[in-house]
This record gives C-alpha cells, sequence and structure tokens, in this order.
C-alpha cells in the first residue's frame, strides 16, 4: 500500500482507519530512516486536519500548529505529537470544544500528546518565560485552519529569538552544560541516552536554534547525516521495544542492530558514537563563536567610543610557534604560513594551541586538512617532537586532539588509529572508548614526566598501548607489531622503537603480576627482569602502568594496588641493579674541535661555529631537499667559572631553543697547554631566523666579562611578552643519581621547558661551588631532561649528603 493508499484510508475510516495505516506504515520494511518519518508526520497530519475540520466549522482565527519534533517532521514510532491550538482570543468556548475533538481521540488512541490552547500574544509570553517553550516554537509548522495565524506567530517568534538572543543564548548553553553534566557524553556510554546526552538530538536541536538566531551556525559537514543516524537508532530503538525510550540498554543492543541491518551492537555503538563526536564538536565550535560574537558586541560600543567612533582596530594577533598565532582566543595560522608546503605545521599548530590552553580554529583545522602535505617516512625530528609536545600538554590535549580528528588529521597522521577510532569498551572498569582512553592515558602520563629519564618514550607508549585492540587476538600482542611499525614511522631509532614495542607488549605486566602472582617467589620477579630488561624500561613501564589504570576508571587504580606495583618494581629493579651504565667514555676531539680550541685559547676568548644540520632524503623522496633538523652550534672557550650559565643566557636572549646539549672539558694534543670547554648545542629559532655567529659572540664575551646583566634581560623580556600557559606543569624533580658514575655526582633535573631554564640551572650550580664536568641535556617534547656530571673544587664526586643538600637546593629554586 503507498502513502497515498495509507492517507485516505486515515481520512475515510477516523482514529481507527488512521491507526491501521500507521501500523502498517511502520512495519514496512521498504521504508524506513527519514522517509518513514516524513511519511508517518504527513499522515499524522491528514489525520489531525480532518479532525480539527470536523470541530472548527464556522470558526474562524483558529490554527493546528505543530511545534518541537512533530514540527520539525521528526516522527518517530513513539513519539509525543506536540502540538498547540492556536487562536485570535474569539469565542473561548468554541476553542475549548474544538480541542477536545481533536486531543480526546489521540488519548483514544494512546498517543503521547504534548497540548497547548494559546493566543499568539500568550505564546510569545509563555515562550519569553520558558525557553523549553520558545524552541519548540521555533519549529512550528502549520497543520490546518487560519494559516495566516500561524505565519504570524513563527515570524513575531522568529523576531523574538532573534531579538533576545544575546540574552537567551547563554542561558540554552548553560542548559546544555548542565543536561551534559546529568546525562555523561553520548559518544562514550555503553548505555546511552540517544535524546539528552551530550551529543545527543538535543544538542543536535539546540545547533538549529543558534542557526535561527544569525549570531553564529555550526559547521555543517557530517551534522545532518550525524543527526539522521541517531533518529534512525531511536526509531529502531522504538520499533524493538514498542516504548517510547530514548536509552540505549545493552540488553536491547543486539535487536537494534540487527533492525538496522548492522554486524552487532559494537557497530551499532560504534556509529552512534560516531555522530554523537560530530554533534559534540559542532557544539563546541558554535559556542565559542557564540561567545566571541556576544563579547565583540559587548566591547564594540566601547571601543568606539574610546577611538572617537573610527572604524573597528584590527584583531590582535601574537605569535606561538613558527607558522601559528592566537587570535581571538584561538590559534589560527599565520598569514604568512604555508601549509601546503609545510607537512610539520599541523602537529606544530596542535602542539602549540594544547600548551597555550587554546582551542585551534575550525578555519586552520580545515585548511590543514584540505593542503597540508603528508609527512615523509621516516618523520622529521621535529613532527616527532611536536607529536610529544601535544601528548605532553595535559588536559588541553583532548580538545586539540578532538579538532584534529574531526578533520581526519589523526588517521592521516597515525592510520592504524582508525581500527580504535570510536571503538566501544563492554568491561564496567573502562568508562571511555578505546580512543579516548589512549588520549587520557597519555594526560596522565604528562603528570608524571618527573619520574622517568625518557618523557618521549613514555607518552608514545601511552598513546599506541592499546593500539592492537582494534585487531583480532590478544591486543598486547598485536599492539606490539603495530607499535614497532609506529615507532619507525615517527623517527625514533631502532634502540627506541625496541623500547616502546616493549612497552606495549607488556604494558599490563606490573599490575597483572602485583595482583595476581606472589611476589615472594623469587622465579616471578625474575621473570619480569626478563621481560623487561633494562631500569630505563622498568621505570616506563611503572609510570605507564599508573596512567593507564587512572585512565581507565575509578575501580582500576587504587593505593593498595599502587603498593603492590611499587613492591614488584622495587624487586625487579633489584634484579636489575647490575645493568646501570657506566659515564660513556668521551669521545676524541675532531678537527675542526681542535681548531677552535686552539684559537680560544690563541684569543682568550668564546670562538664559534655555526653548522646547519640535515636528515637525508628519504626513499619516498630520494630527489627532496634535505630535511632540517635545526643548527649544531659548537663554543669553545677558555676554561672558567660561568660558562654555562652565560652560554645558555645568551642563547635564551636570542629566542633560541636548546634541543639538545653537551659540554666537556677537552683534552688538546701535547705540547698546547691550557683547558678549554667545548660545547656542542643543537639549536633552532622560536621565531623567523637565527642571529648572526657574530651577534652571538659579542653578547657571550660581555656575559663572561659581567657587563651584560642576563637576568634583567631575560625578566624585561618574560615582562613585555608573558608566555601564555593553558597547563598546569607537574612541579620539577631534582635528584641525585646514585651509582651512576665513579668520577663525577650526577645531578638529574626534570622540568618543564622554558627560555632560561639552563641560565638558571647553570647559575645554581655555581652558586653551590660544584663544577660542571659534563653535561647531557635534552628537550623531549615539553620536557627538560638534563643530567649534570658535577665535582667538588678538587675534581672530586661529591659527598652523599653534599650532593643531596645541592639537588634539594637546585630543586627549590626552580620550584619558586
Amino acid at each position: 500500500m503507498t502513502s497515498t493508499e495509507m492517507r485516505t484510508e486515515a481520512e475515510d475510516s477516523g482514529p481507527s482507519g488512521y491507526a491501521a495505516a500507521r501500523l502498517r506504515l511502520l512495519q514496512e520494511g521498504a521504508q524506513s530512516g527519514p522517509p518513514r518519518r516524513a511519511a508517518l508526520a504527513e499522515l499524522t497530519d491528514e489525520w489531525l486536519t480532518g479532525l480539527f475540520g470536523a470541530g472548527a466549522e464556522g470558526l474562524r482565527g483558529v490554527s493546528l500548529v505543530a511545534v518541537g519534533g512533530y514540527g520539525r517532521g521528526e516522527l518517530s514510532p513513539r513519539s509525543d505529537l506536540d502540538l498547540l491550538l492556536l487562536h485570535d482570543g474569539g469565542d473561548s468556548g468554541a476553542v475549548a470544544a474544538l480541542a477536545d475533538r481533536v486531543w480526546y481521540p489521540i488519548w483514544d488512541l494512546g498517543l503521547a500528546l504534548d497540548h497547548s490552547v494559546r493566543t499568539p500574544g500568550e505564546a510569545r509570553k509563555t515562550a519569553g518565560d520558558d525557553l523549553k517553550v520558545q524552541l519548540g516554537l521555533l519549529d512550528a509548522r502549520h497543520i490546518a485552519g487560519d494559516l495566516g495565524l500561524t505565519a504570524g506567530l513563527r515570524t513575531a517568534v522568529l523576531a523574538d529569538w532573534r531579538n533576545q538572543a544575546p540574552k537567551r543564548l547563554p542561558e540554552l548553553q548553560e542548559l546544555c552544560a548542565e543536561r551534559a553534566e546529568r546525562q555523561g557524553e553520548l559518544q562514550y556510554l555503553l548505555e546511552p541516552d540517544l535524546k539528552e546526552a551530550r551529543g545527543g538530538l538535543r544538542d543536535a536541536t539546540a545547533l538549529r536554534a543558534v542557526a535561527a538566531s544569525w549570531l553564529a551556525d555550526a559547521p555543517r559537514e557530517g551534522l545532518a547525516d550525524a543527526r539522521r543516524r541517531l533518529l534512525d537508532v531511536r526509531d529502531a530503538l522504538h520499533l524493538t521495544t514498542g516504548r517510547a525510550t530514548d536509552r540505549l540498554a545493552l540488553q536491547e543492543q543486539d535487536q537494534v542492530a540487527a533492525e538496522l541491518g548492522l554486524l552487532d551492537a559494537d557497530t551499532l555503538l560504534r556509529q552512534v558514537y560516531e555522530a554523537a563526536r560530530v554533534v559534540s564538536y559542532a557544539s563546541d565550535v558554535t559556542w565559542r563563536e557564540v561567545g566571541r560574537v556576544l563579547k565583540s558586541r559587548a566591547v564594540r560600543p566601547r571601543l568606539r567610543a574610546m577611538l572617537g567612533g573610527g572604524a573597528k582596530p584590527a584583531a590582535e594577533r601574537s605569535p606561538l610557534a613558527e607558522g601559528v598565532v592566537e587570535m581571538d582566543g584561538e590559534v589560527v595560522l599565520a598569514r604568512a604560513a604555508r601549509p601546503e608546503r609545510d607537512p610539520v605545521l599541523p602537529l606544530r599548530a596542535a602542539a602549540a594551541a594544547a600548551q597555550a590552553g587554546l582551542p585551534l580554529s575550525l578555519h586552520a583545522v580545515r585548511r590543514m586538512a584540505a593542503v597540508a602535505r603528508p609527512l615523509p617516512t621516516p618523520w622529521p625530528a621535529e613532527a616527532r617532537e611536536q607529536l610529544v609536545t601535544l601528548l605532553g600538554s595535559g588536559r588541553p590535549t583532548i580538545e586539540v586532539w578532538e579538532a584534529l580528528e574531526a578533520e581526519g588529521l589523526i588517521t592521516r597522521l597515525l592510520p592504524d588509529w582508525e581500527r580504535v577510532r570510536c571503538r566501544p569498551q563492554r568491561n564496567a572498569v573502562h568508562i571511555w572508548t578505546v580512543d579516548r582512553h589512549l588520549i587520557e592515558t597519555a594526560v596522565r602520563a604528562s603528570e608524571l614526566t618527573r619520574r622517568v629519564g625518557r618523557p618521549d618514550l613514555l607518552l608514545v607508549s601511552a598513546l599506541l598501548h592499546d593500539i592492537g585492540k582494534g585487531w583480532p587476538g590478544d591486543h598486547s600482542v598485536a599492539g606490539e607489531i603495530i607499535a614497532r611499525d609506529v615507532a619507525a614511522r615517527i623517527g625514533f631509532d631502532r634502540a627506541d622503537v625496541a623500547v616502546l614495542s616493549t612497552l606495549v607488549r607488556h604494558h599490563l605486566l606490573l599490575i597483572d603480576t602485583a595482583t595476581r602472582r606472589d611476589l615472594e617467589d623469587p622465579a616471578t620477579v625474575r621473570s619480569v627482569a626478563e621481560a623487561v630488561g633494562s631500569q630505563g624500561t622498568l621505570e616506563l613501564l611503572h609510570a605507564l602502568t599508573e596512567a593507564d589504570a587512572l585512565a581507565t576508571g575509578p575501580a582500576a587504580w587504587s593505593s593498595w594496588r599502587g603498593s603492590l606495583v611499587a613492591d614488584l618494581v622495587k624487586r625487579v629493579a633489584a634484579v636489575l641493579a647490575g645493568d646501570v651504565p657506566e659515564e660513556p667514555e668521551a669521545a676524541a676531539p675532531t678537527a675542526e674541535q681542535e681548531r677552535l680550541a686552539i684559537e680560544a685559547l690563541r684569543t682568550g676568548g668564546p670562538v664559534l661555529a655555526l653548522r646547519a644540520q640535515t636528515e637525508p632524503p628519504t626513499e619516498e623522496e630520494p630527489t627532496g631537499d634535505p630535511e632540517p633538523l635545526g643548527v649544531e652550534l659548537l663554543i669553545a672557550v677558555p676554561d672558567q667559572p660561568g660558562v654555562l650559565p652565560a652560554v645558555a643566557g645568551v642563547l635564551a636572549m636570542h629566542r633560541l631553543t636548546v634541543r639538545t646539549a653537551e659540554l666537556r672539558a677537552l683534552d688538546l694534543p701535547d705540547g698546547v697547554e691550557g683547558s678549554v670547554l667545548l660545547l656542542n648545542w643543537r639549536v633552532a629559532a622560536e621565531y623567523g631566523s637565527l642571529p648572526q655567529a657574530a651577534r652571538l659572540r659579542a653578547d657571550l664575551v660581555r656575559a663572561l666579562d659581567g657587563s651584560l646583566d642576563i637576568a634583567a634581560r631575560l625578566a624585561e623580556r618574560d615582562a613585555a611578552y608573558p608566555r601564555r600557559r593553558g597547563t598546569i606543569a607537574p612541579p620539577p624533580r631534582v635528584t641525585v643519581a646514585s651509582a651512576a658514575s665513579r668520577h663525577a655526582t650526577v645531578i638529574e633535573v626534570r622540568a618543564h621547558d622554558a627560555p632560561g631554564l639552563l641560565h638558571r640551572i647553570g647559575r645554581a650550580l655555581e652558586d653551590a661551588s660544584v663544577r660542571v664536568r659534563s653535561m647531557h641535556v635534552s628537550t623531549l617534547g615539553a620536557n627538560a631532561v638534563d643530567a649534570f656530571y658535577v665535582t667538588g673544587p678538587k675534581g672530586a664526586p661529591l659527598p652523599a649528603e653534599e650532593a643531596v643538600s645541592v639537588a634539594r637546593g637546585l630543586e627549590e629554586m626552580l620550584r619558586g
């Protein structure tokens, strides 16, 4: 039977005819989704028109109006009918009788009805008092009666909404936030409410209301499909349960999946999560735009008054990184940025946004997604460093990551991500989907970076530890293979690839062993030691275990579990204690280093050499330009106090980022008298180009002779251009590495990387009357991991108590 035949049957047979036609429509397997919802709304319109016409004979100034979901034509099988009987205030008795003629047949069929009888003035007043009523009226649609009356109300309601938008939109946003707090996020719930949870149908309707205000509009790409998918699932849920429910309970998911022709309940949930993610992201972008517009409206009159009615001032653009600036509270691309020529730009922009605690502009993300070149394989060093910085930025990482993922950039960077994206976890302990759990683990790991010597490996292992859950079999075994491939692709060397694959393979080893095995059994501890292999890997695995558990859910970690794991780690560390490496022998100086050292002794001052460092072309791009790694800066200077803080301070003054650094005393050939310190640093400019070597040398000479006050210059710069930090970094940690060297005391510093950090550390060590024999500095993402080999004035290691005192004083200085 066609829709026309069903409408005819409904008109001819009254309520029973409508009920039969409705039932037939819902059971018709060939029609589902939007066509069925539209047909059901049309069928209902025809029936209600008949009821209204029979009761409104001779009555003027009355109309029947569909509002809310019915007004939008989104009738699910068990949806309420939202109706307004609109009248011009005439014969109230006749209007009441008409209402009875319409409402009672609906109730007699057992259909849920949300109804009201109002004049246009009453409807507008009620809408002004009740936001939910106003939202329903925005979708008002004429069914029967006086069309002009309905059109007049709709025009007035839309005008009211647009006039009152500055007041009502913040109210609507607060309503959405309160609902999200109560119902949770649709994209992660195992038993989600399709309507009320964040990212559900209520939020999709709110976006329509924002668009109707003309103040802002939601990103349209994918939004209509997401709304359709959620409505389709709700239709199937109504049909399989026979109830007007929006909650997708576990026991009903297989039936709903079958009704929709899907493989299984997991496929169903994944589609729901994907749709919810689109709605949630559109909501985030839209509400940011609303806030920006309302703020601009509030500020503009004051600016005009201050400027004497002149032109609107240009928005301020503050640099954050190369090609990336902040503007109007968002991270956007600089005018000179060329994403089509800069494959690292998406990661650099994302890292800058996360570090600043700012959202990425929708326009910027879409532009990069549209034109950015793919990264070569393996990735250049900068891309790897920017990924680590993004992962180590704490809670802001999540919003930035979601923005990249919404435009497909994550799966372009990490193709293996597609298998875990929106993948549900049917485990009462887990509160997130697999992909969100991986990001949550990275966030938790960022809080533990001071506990490990290689925070970059910790953060990347956190991102990859469950990557095997998209494949059949043991996810740890599958994950090890994937992690090995991903780590090599993003540019880690063989040793680091081996560590990362071990961490992923054994990320459950410590918690499983600690809670399920007898730790007093030597065989248990030996087996863990054999699997881990080294102290460094054990340290990383301990932090990963804690981050993983904390990111899983409240039930996955406790002080008791933590104490068991710590006990196991202590026992395993004792077994591995013989593997602690000695301080490596210093390499013989090169000819260039000897030349610089002799020149430094001859002139009595510092000598500099700058040399660009590059990586060779990859196999995929054998004819491409070498990938720049930064600039190698060699400095030779006669041995004297204050060299380290002076050099570090001068580089910070010139806005040079230190990526790696080494300092050592140089052994010169026989016959050459004097002692020379050699500094071998890899640096890069924060913005723009590198300064000339002559300027660096001139400032270094002044710093060493005391005529340049570096601390004051850095303080002035920071006061004039405060660095934006959207994250609260974990506090710095300074420790003494026992038994790390026979010849010196090793002091390890782990802190948030910042301009002038090395200068402050060097000055503090000088003030403590210790000499830096050598140092090994590396900046891993946003983390500085520095090891200083220090001695007393006579060249011997520090006594244990003095070493602890120096470390404690250095930590207090950094925390202050």
